[in-house]
């Protein structure tokens, strides 16, 4: 039996110090990469702009957001779930704020282990990514 597909988009968002956004849900423990469901009718880069806007007040050029690649881990808030996630890395240099379900926000060192409670996308899989392979080339 395959576990339900949640499809989102993700963004990997590295601030002009190289410290990379991360939010935290109401009502939720776990620190995640900013994004959410991509709709039936939307591109992921598309669902991504929609999401930033909605939920950090971001504009952002979709031109300019690079596709890091599809991957997946056990969604943090919906047990029994996965999660999909279509990961774009984008540079900013923006003021952000928390709106719409968006609680907290912080900046974390991404080559860093954070003491923060981190969803397993992030802390078992985009992270660990990001370390790998775009701390020296990204």
């Amino acid at each position: 039996m395959t576990t339900p597909l949640i499809r989102i988009a993700a963004a990997l968002l590295i601030g002009p110090d190289g410290r990379t956004l991360l939010v935290r849900k109401r009502n939720t423990e776990a620190f995640m990469q900013p994004g959410g469901k991509i709709e039936a009718h939307e591109q992921p880069v598309q669902a991504l702009a929609r999401e930033l806007d909605e939920e950090l007040g971001l504009k952002i050029d979709p031109a300019q957001a690079r596709h890091l690649g599809q991957f997946s881990a056990p969604a943090a808030h919906e047990p029994g779930f996965t999660v999909q996630a279509e990961v774009f890395l984008l540079e900013i240099d923006a003021a952000v704020s928390p709106a719409a379900e968006i609680e907290e926000i912080c900046w974390i060192d991404p080559a860093a282990d954070s003491d923060r409670v981190l969803a397993p996308l992030t802390g078992e899989v985009i992270l660990p990514f990001y370390r790998a392979t775009c701390l020296a080339t990204c």
